[in-house]
């Protein structure tokens, strides 16, 4: 074998490992949290944005996320073996790897938070504890959803803090936001592990309150969710391309609302990442236009 065969066998085997990374922590659905992150940065900033404050943010949000999902795979992993739908996941990637890449993005995040301003490095190591925290409700509160929700909350909250160094009830109001709508899609997710976790007796809302009940409250929270955008158009003094926007997000809801009926796994899955990543896409578009228009 020659050296350019060689190096072909290498980064062949590079690009196998890293997809296989990314499957791991399940890198597509970064589109969900980090377009309400850009969203809030652009209205903080005022559309005057800084490329610096802007690549230090996204290496946050990148980091943080890879960090929470490795280490929600390190306390699952035995878990996650267990279940048919993620029976393969600890084959992707082995433990001990995993361990050091979750030490390395921990590592990036907070050197990136400690690079944007001083509020942002000393909230660092609390926004960190939390997005781990989500990892192990689970094990003692049913409403492991809405700590899901309020880990990506986080995102824009930081971002808002990254480009003013402080809080406003803007990003708050948008949290909460996050937090219902990551909830209610998550109680969707969640139906398909409905037997697995009656059976493993985990605390989820599903198994406490049924599969028909969880949809209803879904649904419930997404309502919410769609009023929070509103609340946060006024909070933020959006005009009306900001609000043109909002059936669109509504429609992409009930699409899901009504792909979740079916009880579908296919469909299920289909739906909640394609209506998911519209309603976060339809957001950031509809807040840049607004505010770079």
């Amino acid at each position: 074998m020659n050296s350019q065969d060689r190096q072909v066998q290498t980064g062949i085997a590079f690009g196998n490992s890293l997809s296989r990374f990314l499957r791991l922590i399940r890198f597509s659905h970064t589109v969900f949290a980090l377009p309400f992150a850009f969203g809030a940065l652009v209205v903080a900033a005022n559309g005057r944005l800084s490329l610096r404050v802007c690549v230090l943010v996204l290496v946050c949000m990148v980091c943080a996320r890879t960090a929470a999902m490795l280490f929600n795979r390190l306390v699952d992993w035995s878990l996650d073996q267990r279940n048919p739908r993620t029976a393969s996941r600890h084959l992707l990637v082995p433990k001990a790897a995993a361990s050091l890449l979750l030490l390395l993005s921990s590592a990036g995040f907070l050197a990136a938070a400690a690079a944007i301003n001083r509020l942002t490095f000393l909230l660092s190591p609390l926004a960190l504890a939390i997005v781990f925290f989500y990892s192990v409700t689970k094990r003692f509160t049913a409403a492991t959803h809405f700590f899901l929700g309020l880990a990506l909350a986080i995102a824009p909250v930081g971002a808002w803090i990254a480009q003013t160094g402080h809080v406003d009830l803007a990003p708050l109001v948008l949290g909460a936001g996050v937090i219902c709508w990551v909830a209610g899609f998550d109680l969707i997710y969640a139906t398909q592990d409905y037997d697995f976790d009656r059976r493993e007796r985990i605390r989820s809302l599903v198994v406490k309150l049924g599969i028909a009940r969880s949809l209803r409250l879904a649904q419930f929270l997404h309502i919410v969710m769609l009023a929070t955008l509103i609340v946060f158009g006024l909070a933020a003094n959006l005009g009306p391309i900001y609000y043109a926007a909002m059936p669109l997000v509504a429609v992409a809801l009930i699409y899901e609302h009504r792909s979740a009926r079916h009880l579908d796994v296919a469909g299920i899955n289909r739906a909640f990442f394609q209506s998911n990543a519209f309603v976060s896409a339809v957001f950031v578009v509809a807040v840049c236009a607004d505010r770079l228009a």
